[in-house]
């Protein structure tokens, strides 16, 4: 049974940073999912891939890993630095500005 330690990467929807401050312990797939023939839909025997265990620390998930005799995988995440600009879009609606703010 092996798994993969990561932090999740931000939506592409979105510029926020929510959801990817913790640690992630999903577990990867033993088996290839199969098309039901009558259906159509997308099935899978293998139960362990709808768990996803979440930690505040990377220490915290490889410890957990360990004490249950789990083999994992430690993918670190690429840093970026913030996106901090002065006179950001709330910048926009000031009343201190000097010039007319027109699309």
């Amino acid at each position: 049974m092996t798994a993969r330690i990561f932090k999740p990467a931000r939506t592409a929807m979105s510029s926020g940073t929510a959801n990817t401050q913790e640690w992630v312990l999903e577990f990867e797939r033993a088996e290839a999912r199969t098309i039901d023939p009558l259906m159509g839909w997308t099935s899978s025997g293998d139960t362990q891939t709808q768990v996803r265990l979440t930690f505040d620390t990377l220490e915290e998930a490889q410890a957990y890993a360990a004490r249950h005799g789990i083999m994992a995988v430690v993918r670190l995440p690429q840093t970026r630095k913030p996106n901090i600009r002065p006179g950001g879009y709330g910048d926009n609606f000031a009343t201190h500005r000097k010039e007319v703010w027109t699309h």
